[in-house]
């Protein structure tokens, strides 16, 4: 990861800087020094190229004078506008652009400490790269900058603010990490081992084998698993950050197909290959875990992720096939590409009938159909809970990863009935990521959950200037802040604010 320091402002002699400005703003002193030190290059530049600051735009000035190789001038937008993303956005745009350089600064001398610790996430954030398996990359093509300076006062301030912030962004790249790896590589035992480096962090982590799975009644988790060579992993993560023996924890559950080919239900060839992300609700999960942990968070959560492939083989559960819950609930197998929802059935169950939760909040890649719905610019939503589905919805528009709520009824049941046992695994074609949560929802009692489904933003096909293209971690911000700013520090049987 991307290094960061903070600095008094002063202008560099050599390397490259990223200037911010403001729409209609005065420059900062350090942006006017710079100014006057090229000779009034930048002025000329900003005139020449009609830049007023204006959210998101830039303007780049090489080789300008007083030693530098570049000078980039980024659009703050308006200051009534000007929020933590619109900061994290800046700090991405400088990511981008100052890449190659060796040296490289942000003037953040206008900004107060927290706000330059959110211009530095963003730079962070957006310099992700997932490069393990690159052997013949040429050198100009690799990025240079290893440590980037925010020029802000005080310094000490902004390194404090940007204490958590390190925490929560180590988090993210370690779940990237998982999602973006080959699904060879990132068999079910492999992803649970990685679970258990967690421990470092503080967490305790305990993993459930193959047996231990059969003994506890995982029948419909099993029942995904049983067509791969690859045995399958339930992993439980526990942060005792709060009272001890006091708080109930909060509760977040994963997908963790690590890869999905359908099944017997196969997938058609084209794209099968990006199913090694069906797995990115769990590296969701296990990030916000992490993120607790590495930034201390005052509160108790556990987070539980089922770990399986989804092979055909002569082996693998069939079309037709039923198979008891543990839950008790039978489930008739209509189409074995519905996996997801098995997976979790078990889950969910186990995590109520074993820690009693304050509430559960599970993310899987669940449905192509929430796609159709939301596109990729949001993740749908399904509560049985308004303040829970509140409270999301707030998380999501203050980190950016944004969530949708969708409706949930018990008309819709009648679309999964089975004429042989209590429930099929899928309806028809209308309204399939309702019914995959109608599915869900039967094996929830009356607490508090959420269903999230990031099927179309688990993965970005393209980068914007907080994410490149790839794997984005999503959830693990959203998480995190719905944790920071309703339960932590705050006892299970208090009020919520």
């Amino acid at each position: 990861m991307m290094q960061v320091a903070f600095s008094p402002p002063s202008l560099p002699q050599s390397g490259a800087i990223a200037v911010l400005i403001g729409e209609g703003s005065e420059p900062s002193g350090l942006v006017a020094e710079l100014d006057g030190a090229t000779g009034g290059a930048l002025t000329r530049a900003f005139e020449a190229a009609l830049f007023k600051g204006a959210r998101g735009k830039t303007c780049t000035l090489l080789a300008p004078g007083a030693g530098l190789a570049r000078v980039v001038a980024i659009g703050l937008g308006k200051a009534d506008t000007l929020s933590p993303l619109v900061l994290e956005e800046a700090g991405g745009h400088a990511a981008v652009a100052l890449a190659r350089d060796a040296e490289a600064a942000i003037a953040a001398d206008g900004l107060d400490p927290a706000q330059a610790a959110s211009v530095a996430l963003g730079a962070v954030l957006r310099s992700y790269r997932f490069d393990l398996y690159r052997t013949k990359e040429k050198p100009e093509d690799k990025p240079k900058l290893e440590t980037i300076t925010v020029l802000t006062a005080p310094p000490e301030q902004a390194a404090r603010a940007w204490g958590p912030l390190k925490a929560t962004a180590e988090a993210i790249f370690f779940a990237r990490d998982l999602v973006s790896e080959p699904p060879n590589v990132l068999t079910p035992a492999e992803l649970a081992k990685r679970c258990e480096s967690l421990t470092r962090l503080g967490l305790e982590v305990e993993v459930l084998d193959p047996p231990r799975l059969r003994d506890e009644g995982f029948r419909s988790l099993l029942a995904v698993a049983q067509g791969s060579v690859e045995e399958p992993r339930v992993v439980v993560m526990r942060w005792n950050g709060g009272a001890q023996g006091e708080d109930k924890p909060l509760a977040f559950i994963g997908k963790g197909v690590t890869f999905d080919s359908g099944g017997i239900s196969i997938k058609p060839a084209g794209g099968m290959e990006d199913m090694k992300f069906d797995m990115a609700g769990s590296a969701a999960v296990i990030g916000l875990m992490a993120a607790l942990a590495g930034r201390q968070a005052a509160v108790n959560a556990v987070g539980i992720v089922g770990l399986t492939e989804n092979m055909p083989s002569g082996s693998a559960t069939r079309p037709g096939d039923v198979v008891k819950s543990l839950s008790g609930q039978t489930i008739e197998i209509i189409n074995t590409d519905a996996e997801g929802r098995l997976v979790l059935a078990d889950v969910l169950s186990y995590c109520q009938q074993r820690f009693d939760p304050v509430f559960m909040v599970d993310l899987a890649t669940l449905t192509g159909a929430i796609i159709v719905s939301l596109g990729h610019e949001y993740a749908g939503m399904f509560s049985n809970d308004d303040e829970l589905a509140a409270r999301l919805t707030e998380a999501g528009a203050g980190t950016g990863e944004k969530v949708w709520r969708q409706p949930m009824h018990e008309n819709y049941d009648k679309q999964i009935r089975s004429e042989i046992a209590d429930m099929k695994n899928i309806g028809g074609r209308q309204g399939g990521a309702i019914i995959g949560a109608q599915f869900l929802g039967r094996f929830v009692d009356t607490r508090p959950w959420a269903h999230l489904d990031i099927a179309g933003v688990a993965w970005a096909t393209k980068a914007d200037a907080r994410t490149p293209k790839g794997a984005t971690a999503w959830g693990v911000r959203l998480l995190d802040r719905l944790v920071a700013t309703h339960y932590e520090g705050k006892p299970a049987s208090a009020p919520r604010d």
